[in-house]
């Protein structure tokens, strides 16, 4: 290939790159707060792409011996790939963009230069899926994870000799020195897992010459990760025992993450010397290649011309490429739709209204009734604030979700605790309740759906721990006037909408939690007659 024609190639690809690095300057503004977001426990995020760079800097003098023909797949490969970044673009789903820049990391280099120099971006592009954010996706991982740490550290505690007893994810003595521990998601071990998997895969990259070898250390990082959580959680509970509680959650607590942490690194590197001598050493064999363009010896050609020899495929590469990446500049502003009017009725036919007032200092988190305390605007127990969320709501939730609930009493002892989320902008305002009762001790069974007044329902029993049965339903439902009961058709009606639309929904989640003295069920036809008559009336007020 003549000098000409390499710099033009070169030229091509360079401004390829740099309309992709423009096109996405918004997703690395978006990634920027997500990494500083405490919610999120992204702080890793920021090392992902240094890494990255590291390794192909590493590789500077192979890429270059790998440089091949250009390949019309690689261009093929980038349209899917812009096309899923632009989808992402407009929704302002960032994982979508970030996705199809990852694809692009691999497809550019297989359009310029040919397939094996894109072999050699393929670990540095992967490696950036540590920089997803996953948070929202990975609830359901994350409950099993703090179940899973209090339940062994439970059975550990008890084989110690410490007195003690679990409810959800806490664990609580009455012992000597009385403590009461709650694996919250901070402490669920998933930002170890994520930061010990992306620590692990560098580690293998640069330990292990093959990708069987590399992948069975990276399969171990996650068992390691989960084991160094238990031993954490565990060692807390043993300092609460027979040191205090307030030196246990707070210096210990803080600080006792770094030493298990090194010691899953320390488990790291044996099972990587394991793996090493059990599988032995492997070189690394280099195939034939075309002298004139490094490709495989037996590359085909295009009508029996080298397609070495053709200069003008990277020129229309980077024609075709760089304005559809520039076009997601021009993505407008995300609409925000109005929410749908709620608003929980003072009185019902045959029930007694009230409202619910929750204690707003964490170790308290006592709830009231506002008839039982009239006027009573701070706790009667602790003196904090009293607001009508709970202390884990303001938290956790966006400031723009707004919660409306009511506690509704029938004349024979049922209690409806009716509550309204409201979402807003951001996308983690609402999320199941599956995600959030076995935490407080719940057990969950028989899931029905049912419809009342044409309004779906998805109904779950509820047994806890010295707690009658109780029962709880949901619906879900949206301003433009979309019903539905399922919580992954409202997730997908939301992401289609902000994507293609180019519009934020504005979904509204109704819960009724039913109780009773005696414990309420479905499988009794008056408790079931009486929810069913309970939500008609509630349908009649809603939109």
């Amino acid at each position: 290939m003549q000098k000409w024609q390499q710099n033009l190639r070169l030229g091509a690809c360079a401004a390829t790159v740099a309309c992709m690095l423009v096109g996405f300057a918004g997703m690395f503004s978006r990634l920027r707060f997500v990494f500083s977001d405490p919610l999120e426990d992204m702080s890793h995020g920021w090392l992902v792409p240094i890494f990255s760079l590291y390794v192909l800097w590493t590789q500077r003098k192979e890429i270059r011996e790998d440089a091949g023909a250009p390949s019309f797949w690689g261009f093929l490969v980038c349209l899917p790939c812009i096309a899923v970044a632009l989808v992402g673009a407009r929704g302002l789903q960032v994982r979508f963009e970030q996705m199809g820049f990852i694809g692009l990391c691999m497809a550019v280099p297989w359009a310029f230069y040919g397939r094996r120099m894109a072999k050699r971006f393929v670990f540095p592009a992967l490696f950036l899926l540590f920089t997803v954010p996953m948070t929202s996706y990975l609830d359901a991982i994350t409950i099993h994870l703090r179940l899973f740490a209090s339940g062994t550290a439970f059975v550990l505690l008890r084989g110690f000799g410490v007195d003690v007893v679990q409810q959800g994810t806490a664990i609580i003595s009455q012992g000597a020195h009385p403590f009461s521990i709650d694996v919250a998601e901070p402490c669920s071990g998933l930002r170890s897992i994520v930061a010990l998997m992306a620590l692990t895969a560098a580690y293998a990259w640069y330990t292990q010459p093959t990708w069987k070898r590399r992948a069975a250390l990276f399969a171990c990082s996650v068992p390691l990760a989960i084991l160094g959580n238990v031993v954490r959680i565990l060692s807390i509970c043993l300092v609460a025992a027979w040191a205090n509680e307030k030196f246990a959650l707070g210096f210990y607590h803080d600080y006792s993450g770094y030493v298990v942490f090194i010691v899953a690194i320390g488990c790291m590197v044996a099972c990587g010397e394991v793996i090493a001598r059990v599988c032995g050493k492997r070189g690394n064999g280099r195939d034939a290649r075309c002298p004139s363009c490094g490709q495989d010896a037996r590359h085909p050609d295009n009508n029996g011309q080298d397609v070495c020899k053709i200069p003008v495929l990277p020129v229309i590469f980077a024609v075709v490429l760089c304005p559809l990446m520039l076009f997601q500049l021009m993505t407008p502003s995300t609409q925000i739709a109005e929410p749908p009017s709620v608003a929980w009725p003072a009185s019902l036919a045959g029930y007694a209204a009230d409202d619910v007032l929750y204690c707003q200092d964490e170790k308290c988190a006592r709830t009231f009734l506002a008839s039982q305390i009239p006027g009573e605007t701070n706790c009667p127990a602790c003196k904090a604030a009293l607001a009508g969320r709970s202390l884990g709501e303001n938290t956790i939730l966006p400031k723009d979700t707004t919660i409306l609930k009511r506690v509704y009493r029938s004349d024979w002892g049922l209690h409806f605790l009716v509550s309204a989320v409201i979402s807003g902008a951001g996308k983690s305002s609402i999320h199941r309740p599956e995600l959030c009762l076995p935490a407080q001790g719940f057990q969950m069974s028989n899931p029905t759906d049912f419809d009342v007044a044409g309004r779906p329902y998805h109904a779950i029993q509820l047994n806890g721990p010295q707690r009658p049965p109780a029962l709880l339903a949901y619906t879900f439902f949206n301003q433009a006037g979309v019903h539905t009961a399922s919580h992954l058709r409202r997730i997908f009606l939301d992401t289609w909408d902000r994507s293609v639309h180019n519009r934020i929904d504005r979904w509204v989640m109704i819960t009724v939690h039913v109780s009773a003295p005696m414990g309420f069920t479905l499988d009794r036809p008056r408790d079931r007659a009486e929810l069913e008559e309970f939500l008609r009336q509630i349908g009649e007020v809603l939109p």
